[in-house]
Parts: structure tokens; C-alpha cells; sequence
């Protein structure tokens, strides 16, 4: 066969292979485009994939098949996409949960306070009945009593108080029914605690001034901020109006956290747009927004940084200061951590020396505090525990109630 010939049929079945290839191409990009789906961009196995724009790294033309998808496309997809699921464990779901919750009421709040404290692990409970039930009680039983209400963080004041009483009670002796020692025990408790003084909020009366300021005071750390935020869903459980004050204008999270809680419960929060702003101007400006909003409650958080204490207590004075030339302040409720013991003692006088308070919300009282510091710091400060905070959840503080507090720290005798 001629040389020729046999060349001739070699480059004709080469331009056929060529043009049936490229028939496939065509027809599989049309069948693509039909059905919706994306074509697959051919790239030169020089060019490099991962370069803005599918880019050539020889050429640095841009493959025009690579340009993004438009708008008009990913509508669809986005809106097909489906609804998260709520499971309860994610930050999401948790986000989702709290803005659609409705804020928990104060008397479920009292049940709770109840149940947790039977619940806790407080040493007011069987080493104190295994002691007091005894046939006859010794010196070192007494003593040992005196152990236990110190460790619970009763105070050394109020534990020789406590224990002068139940030595002279006549019932104790010999006693050994512990449903009587209970009792005992209890009317004892419920007296240290001043049954009758009055815990109740100026704002959650019924002739309360509108707006009702609340001053938030205590060393940073506390939960302070937190409280605030907690203090004010409370209200909006009350179906009052709120506005926040963040005058804790040298934390840098400080406002940035508040208006998280703010934004919870739909409560605005006034706050200054640089750190470091003068506190008392932010007060004042949350002040004339309570004002002009006609809100029920004003709460104005402050900072705590008790190692500048003479700056400090100050800087509080001034903010109160500035705040009565537009409106009263009624309370001024200082915050302590409950976990810190006689430790944070202290720390609370300093701020009732200086500022003056009417009343204490304890905080982290979930199981890991010591009971006892509700007894002490309200004998050491003359001033009753109004709050208490059970956890971390937004509906975690209620307001105090000393039969339901005395019922739990005793529930396991």
C-alpha cells in the first residue's frame, strides 16, 4: 500500500477521533446547563486551582469559566437550605432558646432556690443533727458544733450566738428526736436571719417611683455585670419597663455584656461608644433615657476595681451624684460572691463604709457556696440579702427568702 495512502487514513481517523470528542464535550455541557448543574472548568495542569479567580500561574489571565456564582443563583440554594434543629447543646440552639423563653416568675424562681439547696452539699445538715441528738453533750461536741459553723461560713460572731442559745435551751438536753432538733434548729436560724426584715425591692412595690434606680456596686469578678442583666430580666418577668445604665466603662467586656442581656430581653442599654469614658456622663445619659422612655426601672451597672479602693469609691460617689440631679436613687445593691466566704467580707465593708447599700445579692449560691455567709454578712453589714444567685442560667436569681432558705440547708437532717 502506498505510503501515502496509509499517512492520509492516519490523519483523517485523528480529525474524526477530534471532532467526535468534541461532539461528546458539547452535548455533556449542554446536558449539564439543562439539568441545572455547574460545568466543570477545564484548567491548564499549569494554572493554579487555588488562586483568586482561577488564575494562571503562568499567564495571570483569569479562565473566564471560573467566575462566581451570581446572586440569582444562590438565592435558591440558600432558601432550600433547611431550619436548624434545636437540640439543646449548641451555642446556637441555646442563643435561639433564651430569646424565645419567656422569663421565669420569681415564685418558680423560690422553688427552685429550695430544691437546690436541699439538693447541695451543706454542712448544716446530719453532722449537725448527729451532735445535737446525742444522749448527753460534752465540751468537745459543743466545740465541734462551733467547727461545723465556721466551716460553714456562719461567722464567729453568729456561731456564739447560735450556740449560746442551744446550750441554755433546756430542749437539747437529752433530746434525741430529730424532727424536735430540726425545729430547734430552725426557729434559731430563721432568728439570726431576721424573719421580718424587709427584702423587698423599692422597684417591685407597688408605690414605687418611676423610674426606680438601682446602683450595682461589688469588686470585679463577683458577677456583678451578669447580675445586672439577670436583675433586669426579673423586672421584664414583672412586666416592667427597663433601661440599663453601663457606667463600668474600664472593663472592656463590660458594656459589651450588658447589652447582650439587654438584647435578650428587648431592654435598651445606654452605654458610651469609646472605653474609658467618664462613668458618671453614662449615668446620666441612662438617667434622661429612663426619663424620657417613662421606664419602670433604671439600672446603672459601675466598675469594681477595689485595687484603686480611694478612686474608686469616688468615681461611685460621683455617679450617684450625677444620677440625683435627674433622678433618685433608691438602691444601691452590692453584689458578693457567695464562694468567697469570710474572704469577701472585707471587700463589703469597704463598699458599705463608703457608698452606703441597702441590700446584698449573693452570687454563685449553686451548691459550691457555704450557706452560712447569708447569715454572716447580713449581721456583719446590717443590711438584709435581698437576692441570691442560683447558676449561670438568665433566670438564675431570686429574690431571697429566708423560710425557703432555712428549709433547704436543713432538708438533709
Amino acid at each position: 500500500m502506498d505510503t501515502k495512502l496509509i499517512v492520509g487514513i492516519i490523519v483523517a481517523a485523528v480529525v474524526i477521533l477530534a471532532i467526535i470528542v468534541a461532539v461528546v464535550s458539547i452535548r455533556r455541557y449542554h446536558e449539564q446547563r439543562s439539568s441545572g448543574e455547574s460545568p466543570r472548568p477545564t484548567v491548564d495542569a499549569q494554572a493554579n486551582p487555588d488562586a483568586p479567580g482561577g488564575r494562571s500561574v503562568q499567564d495571570g489571565v483569569t479562565n473566564p469559566r471560573l467566575e462566581p456564582v451570581s446572586a440569582q443563583v444562590l438565592d435558591p440554594i440558600v432558601a432550600a437550605e433547611p431550619t436548624p434543629q434545636i437540640d439543646g447543646t449548641g451555642e446556637i440552639a441555646t442563643r435561639m432558646a433564651d430569646a424565645e423563653r419567656k422569663p421565669e416568675s420569681s415564685t418558680s424562681r423560690l422553688l427552685r432556690l429550695r430544691s437546690r439547696l436541699a439538693k447541695s452539699a451543706n454542712p448544716f445538715g446530719k453532722a449537725l443533727f448527729n451532735i445535737l441528738t446525742k444522749d448527753a453533750l460534752t465540751e468537745a461536741d459543743w466545740e465541734e458544733v462551733e467547727d461545723i459553723l465556721l466551716m460553714a461560713d456562719v461567722g464567729a460572731e453568729a456561731s456564739a450566738q447560735l450556740i449560746e442559745e442551744l446550750r441554755s435551751d433546756a430542749r437539747v438536753t437529752g433530746q434525741r428526736d430529730p424532727s424536735a432538733i430540726r425545729e430547734l434548729l430552725r426557729s434559731k436560724l430563721l432568728a439570726l436571719l431576721d424573719i421580718d426584715k424587709d427584702r423587698a425591692l423599692r422597684a417591685s412595690r407597688a408605690d414605687a417611683p418611676k423610674p426606680s434606680v438601682i446602683m450595682m456596686v461589688g469588686v470585679n469578678g463577683t458577677g456583678k455585670t451578669t447580675t445586672a442583666g439577670k436583675l433586669a430580666r426579673l423586672f421584664v418577668a414583672e412586666s416592667k419597663t427597663v433601661v440599663m445604665g453601663a457606667a463600668d466603662t474600664f472593663r472592656a467586656a463590660a458594656a459589651d455584656q450588658l447589652e447582650t442581656w439587654g438584647n435578650k430581653v428587648s431592654v435598651p442599654v445606654v452605654r458610651s461608644d469609646r472605653d474609658g469614658a467618664d462613668p458618671a456622663s453614662v449615668a446620666f445619659e441612662a438617667a434622661n433615657r429612663a426619663v424620657e422612655d417613662h421606664a419602670d426601672v433604671l439600672i446603672i451597672d459601675t466598675a469594681g476595681r477595689l485595687q484603686n479602693k480611694a478612686n474608686l469609691m469616688d468615681e461611685l460617689g460621683k455617679i450617684r451624684r450625677v444620677t440625683e440631679k435627674t433622678v433618685t436613687v433608691d438602691e444601691v445593691l452590692l453584689v458578693l460572691d457567695a464562694t468567697t466566704g469570710q474572704n469577701g467580707m472585707a471587700q463589703a465593708k469597704v463598699f458599705a463604709q463608703a457608698i452606703g447599700i441597702t441590700g446584698i445579692v449573693l452570687s454563685k449560691m449553686d451548691g459550691s457556696a457555704k450557706g452560712g455567709i447569708v447569715i454572716s454578712v447580713q449581721k456583719e453589714l446590717g443590711v438584709p440579702v435581698k437576692l441570691v444567685g442560683l447558676g449561670e442560667g438568665p433566670d438564675d436569681l431570686a429574690p431571697f427568702d429566708a423560710e425557703a432558705f432555712v428549709d433547704g440547708i436543713l432538708a438533709q437532717g
